[in-house]
Protein backbone atom coordinates (compact mmCIF):
# COMPACT_ATOMS: atom_id res chain seq x y z
CA UNK A 1 0.00 0.00 0.00
CA UNK A 2 3.27 2.08 0.12
CA UNK A 3 6.09 0.09 0.94
CA UNK A 4 6.74 -3.15 -1.25
CA UNK A 5 7.89 -5.70 0.44
CA UNK A 6 10.25 -8.12 -0.89
CA UNK A 7 8.94 -11.13 -2.08
CA UNK A 8 10.37 -13.45 0.82
CA UNK A 9 9.01 -10.88 3.55
CA UNK A 10 5.49 -11.57 2.59
CA UNK A 11 3.19 -13.62 5.00
CA UNK A 12 0.23 -15.23 4.26
CA UNK A 13 -2.18 -12.33 4.91
CA UNK A 14 -4.00 -10.69 2.01
CA UNK A 15 -6.47 -7.72 1.93
CA UNK A 16 -9.24 -6.15 -0.24
CA UNK A 17 -9.13 -2.43 -0.57
CA UNK A 18 -10.33 0.62 -2.79
CA UNK A 19 -7.86 3.33 -2.46
CA UNK A 20 -9.33 7.11 -2.23
CA UNK A 21 -8.46 9.27 -4.82
CA UNK A 22 -6.38 12.96 -4.25
CA UNK A 23 -6.48 15.19 -3.13
CA UNK A 24 -8.79 13.53 -0.58
CA UNK A 25 -6.23 10.56 -0.32
CA UNK A 26 -3.16 13.04 0.44
CA UNK A 27 -4.85 14.88 3.45
CA UNK A 28 -5.75 11.73 5.17
CA UNK A 29 -2.48 9.98 4.58
CA UNK A 30 -0.63 13.34 6.17
CA UNK A 31 -3.44 13.29 9.16
CA UNK A 32 -2.89 9.56 10.06
CA UNK A 33 0.52 10.26 9.93
CA UNK A 34 0.08 13.10 12.65
CA UNK A 35 -2.13 10.54 14.51
CA UNK A 36 0.32 7.26 14.34
CA UNK A 37 4.01 8.61 13.12
CA UNK A 38 5.65 6.26 11.00
CA UNK A 39 2.21 5.19 9.34
CA UNK A 40 2.91 4.90 5.69
CA UNK A 41 -0.29 2.91 4.61
CA UNK A 42 -1.86 4.43 1.85
CA UNK A 43 -5.24 5.65 2.48
CA UNK A 44 -7.98 3.38 1.82
CA UNK A 45 -11.25 1.69 2.29
CA UNK A 46 -11.07 -1.91 3.52
CA UNK A 47 -13.65 -4.59 1.90
CA UNK A 48 -12.13 -7.59 3.36
CA UNK A 49 -9.76 -7.01 6.35
CA UNK A 50 -6.19 -9.49 6.67
CA UNK A 51 -6.87 -12.83 6.06
CA UNK A 52 -5.03 -16.13 4.90
CA UNK A 53 -5.95 -17.91 1.71
CA UNK A 54 -5.71 -21.48 2.54
CA UNK A 55 -5.36 -22.48 -1.20
CA UNK A 56 -2.74 -20.56 -3.76
CA UNK A 57 -3.70 -16.92 -4.02
CA UNK A 58 -4.33 -17.37 -7.63
CA UNK A 59 -7.78 -18.62 -7.22
CA UNK A 60 -8.57 -16.01 -4.76
CA UNK A 61 -7.90 -13.18 -7.46
CA UNK A 62 -8.90 -14.65 -10.34
CA UNK A 63 -12.52 -15.11 -8.03
CA UNK A 64 -12.10 -11.66 -6.87
CA UNK A 65 -11.73 -10.24 -10.66
CA UNK A 66 -14.90 -12.64 -11.52
CA UNK A 67 -17.39 -10.97 -8.90
CA UNK A 68 -16.10 -7.42 -9.40
CA UNK A 69 -17.94 -8.01 -12.54
CA UNK A 70 -21.35 -8.38 -10.13
CA UNK A 71 -20.84 -5.06 -8.97
CA UNK A 72 -21.40 -1.28 -10.81
CA UNK A 73 -18.28 1.30 -9.38
CA UNK A 74 -20.68 3.73 -6.60
CA UNK A 75 -20.25 6.66 -4.46
CA UNK A 76 -18.76 6.96 -1.10
CA UNK A 77 -19.36 9.88 1.16
CA UNK A 78 -17.28 10.28 4.14
CA UNK A 79 -19.38 11.53 7.88
CA UNK A 80 -18.23 12.14 11.00
CA UNK A 81 -14.52 11.15 13.25
CA UNK A 82 -15.62 8.30 15.28
CA UNK A 83 -14.44 5.28 17.86
CA UNK A 84 -14.80 1.97 17.43
CA UNK A 85 -16.12 0.32 20.51
CA UNK A 86 -14.08 -2.43 21.93
CA UNK A 87 -10.86 -2.00 19.62
CA UNK A 88 -11.15 1.20 20.41
CA UNK A 89 -9.53 2.41 16.65
CA UNK A 90 -10.10 6.15 15.67
CA UNK A 91 -11.77 5.89 12.18
CA UNK A 92 -13.83 8.09 9.82
CA UNK A 93 -17.42 6.88 9.36
CA UNK A 94 -19.31 5.97 6.19
CA UNK A 95 -22.00 8.02 5.79
CA UNK A 96 -23.48 7.05 2.05
CA UNK A 97 -21.88 3.48 0.07
CA UNK A 98 -21.89 1.59 3.32
CA UNK A 99 -24.33 -0.72 2.40
CA UNK A 100 -22.86 -1.40 -1.31
CA UNK A 101 -19.60 -1.63 0.34
CA UNK A 102 -20.87 -4.48 3.26
CA UNK A 103 -22.64 -6.14 0.06
CA UNK A 104 -19.34 -6.22 -1.70
CA UNK A 105 -17.83 -7.40 1.56
CA UNK A 106 -20.18 -10.38 1.29
CA UNK A 107 -19.98 -11.53 -1.81
CA UNK A 108 -16.07 -11.62 -1.54
CA UNK A 109 -15.86 -13.26 2.13
CA UNK A 110 -17.03 -16.27 0.48
CA UNK A 111 -15.06 -19.00 -1.98
CA UNK A 112 -11.04 -18.95 -2.27
CA UNK A 113 -11.31 -15.85 0.58
CA UNK A 114 -13.82 -17.19 3.45
CA UNK A 115 -12.73 -15.98 6.85
CA UNK A 116 -14.12 -15.74 10.53
CA UNK A 117 -13.72 -12.20 11.27
CA UNK A 118 -13.16 -10.86 14.75
CA UNK A 119 -15.99 -8.75 14.52
CA UNK A 120 -18.88 -7.83 12.22
CA UNK A 121 -17.66 -5.90 9.07
CA UNK A 122 -18.78 -2.30 9.51
CA UNK A 123 -17.08 0.14 6.90
CA UNK A 124 -14.90 3.03 7.73
CA UNK A 125 -11.82 4.46 6.97
CA UNK A 126 -9.12 3.89 10.20
CA UNK A 127 -6.84 6.62 11.06
CA UNK A 128 -5.32 5.02 14.31
CA UNK A 129 -5.06 1.62 15.49
CA UNK A 130 -3.64 -0.16 18.96
CA UNK A 131 -3.15 2.72 20.75
CA UNK A 132 -2.91 2.98 24.59
CA UNK A 133 -6.25 3.87 26.32
CA UNK A 134 -4.99 7.06 27.11
CA UNK A 135 -4.01 8.19 23.87
CA UNK A 136 -7.58 7.88 22.34
CA UNK A 137 -9.41 10.64 23.59
CA UNK A 138 -6.23 13.48 22.68
CA UNK A 139 -6.01 11.75 19.64
CA UNK A 140 -9.77 11.86 18.96
CA UNK A 141 -9.70 15.22 19.50
CA UNK A 142 -6.89 15.69 17.01
CA UNK A 143 -8.74 13.66 14.74
CA UNK A 144 -11.91 15.95 15.02
CA UNK A 145 -10.53 19.01 14.56
CA UNK A 146 -8.39 17.97 11.66
CA UNK A 147 -11.28 16.71 9.91
CA UNK A 148 -13.20 19.57 10.35
CA UNK A 149 -10.60 21.94 8.26
CA UNK A 150 -10.01 19.60 5.59
CA UNK A 151 -10.90 21.37 2.40
CA UNK A 152 -11.58 18.82 -0.43
CA UNK A 153 -14.92 17.27 -1.04
CA UNK A 154 -15.59 14.21 1.56
CA UNK A 155 -17.65 12.00 -1.62
CA UNK A 156 -15.37 10.05 -4.10
CA UNK A 157 -16.14 6.83 -6.07
CA UNK A 158 -14.93 3.58 -5.90
CA UNK A 159 -14.47 2.24 -8.88
CA UNK A 160 -11.64 -0.83 -8.31
CA UNK A 161 -10.65 -3.47 -6.01
CA UNK A 162 -7.04 -4.25 -5.00
CA UNK A 163 -5.64 -7.05 -3.93
CA UNK A 164 -2.96 -6.58 -1.05
CA UNK A 165 -0.49 -8.99 0.87
CA UNK A 166 1.31 -8.14 3.97
CA UNK A 167 4.49 -8.50 5.14
CA UNK A 168 6.05 -9.34 8.49
CA UNK A 169 6.92 -5.52 9.07
CA UNK A 170 3.55 -5.07 8.60
CA UNK A 171 4.18 -3.41 5.05
CA UNK A 172 1.52 -3.55 2.42
CA UNK A 173 1.95 -4.79 -1.09
CA UNK A 174 -0.39 -4.40 -3.89
CA UNK A 175 -0.23 -7.81 -6.60
CA UNK A 176 -3.23 -6.49 -8.85
CA UNK A 177 -6.16 -3.95 -9.29
CA UNK A 178 -9.91 -4.93 -11.06
CA UNK A 179 -12.30 -2.29 -12.28
CA UNK A 180 -15.35 -2.89 -10.82
CA UNK A 181 -18.15 -3.45 -13.30
CA UNK A 182 -15.79 -5.31 -15.75
CA UNK A 183 -13.06 -7.44 -13.99
CA UNK A 184 -10.36 -5.48 -16.25
CA UNK A 185 -7.22 -6.06 -14.09
CA UNK A 186 -4.21 -4.54 -14.33
CA UNK A 187 -1.45 -6.23 -12.45
CA UNK A 188 1.80 -4.49 -10.54
CA UNK A 189 3.91 -7.51 -12.12
CA UNK A 190 3.34 -11.31 -12.67
CA UNK A 191 1.33 -12.34 -9.79
CA UNK A 192 2.73 -16.10 -9.34
CA UNK A 193 5.87 -14.03 -9.12
CA UNK A 194 4.67 -11.75 -6.69
CA UNK A 195 3.03 -13.98 -4.19
CA UNK A 196 3.83 -15.76 -1.27
CA UNK A 197 1.12 -18.11 -0.18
Amino acid sequence: MYKDPPVWDRINSFALVTYIPEPLAGFLDRLRQELVPNCFLRAHVTILPPRPVSSSPEPAWEEVRTLAKRFAPFDIQLGNIDVLPVSDVICIQIAAGGEALKQLHDAMNAGAMPYQEDFPFLPHITLAQELKPDEVDELVHVARSRWAECPFPKTFSAETVVFVQNSRRNEWADLGECELGQGDSKRVGKLSDLLVG
